[in-house]
């Protein structure tokens, strides 16, 4: 048993940081991990997904060698190589995790954890008291009823990054990232990728002209994308498996050696106590949480996918500072979660920060748009990366930015700045005005603030 300040249930990126900052403002504190160090973001998810398609990366360019002035007569790839690399990269990340928990003296309780009461935490039949709790327990994988991930025709991502050699034909249910990462990299490595989404777009919650975008460049990629459709009927032959899918009212089939689930999360409440704590869930079992990321119960907190707030990595560490800084008795700042960075790393990636242009005008606000193309971009033509654009979304009264919106070659490294200037309530005149590095694929979203505001410059 053991006597702590705080006890963190869950070591994933929320609740190993929150441990961290809460160590440091002096608290005793332990985290209770079932697995691995790093949750799923470093084991089974960010972490590994970003070492996989640097692979894929790699693999696009050498079949680009025309451009470049270099061929290969007999190009070789194995995708295995690609794997191991993954898991490497991986596993260096979790024993840094280690090291970080030694060097701020938090204890590591290795198992699951379950409230017994408010105050009380049991791991593998002992149980340890904590005058304050943060939950971060996580998500799992959303599936569809009636299916059962196998982990050889039927996969979530977790089963994906445990192949170690690339499918020959794919089906990925569900074009958010996660599925639309996936079917980048296999197609790399020569699967016959389908995507299938039943909204719109793809990637259905960026700005829509951005979803539109990557669906011409997924085509030119070779992999084929259905939006507006509808999976009916999931059949498992064993060794292939058959997708019913419906669309304006006609029904069709594909088959492929395996098929990607990728629809969403679930909250990991269940099964953690969360009634003996007294502790409230939404209709979907989400943890209900305030600004400070604190429960219906007053000393526990919860941070991370199982509040569904944004289930994105960086959020989940974003919450659990101010969980821990709101335990002790810090001023927090609340999250804006819409404006929080978001990041697909396909080829070529996407980003966005803040509103699109359909949810400003649905939040009633008179909208200017201003956009510029990559192909006008100095940088962007030296590397031979100019698909895509920037597109910026401001309200029209006062020019304030509501949204910035970006595909192209290496825009994720491109949103910090944006994401600091919308929460500083920056306006298209500062952005425009503000002097960016040339050449740099960075000036297309100053180059886009001045096209908004009229006046475009280079185009």
């Amino acid at each position: 048993m053991g006597n702590y300040d705080t006890i963190v249930i869950g070591g994933g990126p929320g609740g190993y940081v929150a441990a961290i900052k809460a160590a440091q403002l002096g608290q005793k504190t332990a985290v209770v991990e079932r697995e691995h160090m790093g949750g799923v973001c470093l084991n089974w998810g960010c972490i590994p997904t970003k070492s996989l398609i640097r692979n894929a990366e790699v693999a696009h360019l050498l079949t680009e060698g025309k451009t470049f002035g270099f061929s290969f007569d007999n190009l070789q790839l194995d995708y295995s190589v690609a794997h191991k690399r993954s898991r490497q990269v991986s596993g260096r990340l979790v024993k840094g995790i280690g090291f970080l928990m030694k060097k701020n003296k938090i204890d590591v309780i290795d198992g699951a954890g379950v409230l017994v009461s408010a105050t009380e935490v049991e791991v593998n039949g002992e149980v340890h008291s904590a005058k304050n709790i943060i939950l971060a327990t996580g998500a799992r994988a959303r599936l569809f009823p009636g299916i059962e991930i196998n982990g050889k025709t039927l996969l979530t991502a977790r089963q994906a990054l445990e192949l170690t050699e690339a499918p020959k034909s794919i089906a990925v249910i569900g074009a958010g990232a996660i599925g639309m990462e996936f079917a980048y990299v296999f197609s790399n490595y020569g699967a016959d990728v389908t995507v299938i989404e039943m909204l719109p777009t793809v990637l259905p919650l960026e700005d829509e002209e951005i979803g539109k975008e990557m669906e011409r460049q997924f085509k030119r990629a070779g992999i084929k994308t259905h939006v507006g459709t509808r999976v009916e009927k999931v059949e498992d032959h064993g060794d292939s498996v058959t997708l019913t899918v419906s669309k304006d009212g006609k029904t069709d089939q594909i088959t492929a050696q395996m098929a990607l689930v990728s629809i969403g999360v679930a909250p990991n409440s269940s099964g953690i106590g969360l009634e003996a704590a007294g502790v409230e869930v939404d209709e979907r079992g989400f943890i209900k949480i305030d600004d400070q990321m604190r429960t219906n119960v007053p000393n526990i907190f919860a941070i991370g996918d199982v509040t569904g707030k944004l289930a994105l990595a960086h959020v989940a560490s974003a919450q659990g500072i101010i969980a821990a800084e709101a335990i002790a008795g810090q001023e927090t700042r609340p999250l804006k979660y819409q404006n929080m960075p978001r990041c697909t790393y396909t080829h070529p990636e996407v980003c966005s920060v803040g509103l699109t242009e359909a949810q400003a005008r649905e939040q009633g606000y008179a909208v200017k748009v201003g956009k510029f193309a990559f192909q006008a971009n100095g940088k962007a033509l030296g590397m031979a990366e100019n698909a895509g654009f920037v597109k910026i979304v401001a309200e029209d009264k006062y020019n304030e930015v509501l949204g910035v919106h970006m595909i192209g070659a290496h825009v994720t490294e491109m949103v910090a700045g944006p994401t600091g200037m919308i929460g500083l309530e920056t306006t298209l005149e500062e952005l425009a005005g503000t002097v960016h590095p040339h050449p740099t694929m960075s000036e297309a979203i100053m180059e886009a603030a001045h096209a908004a505001l009229g006046h475009a410059i280079h185009m």
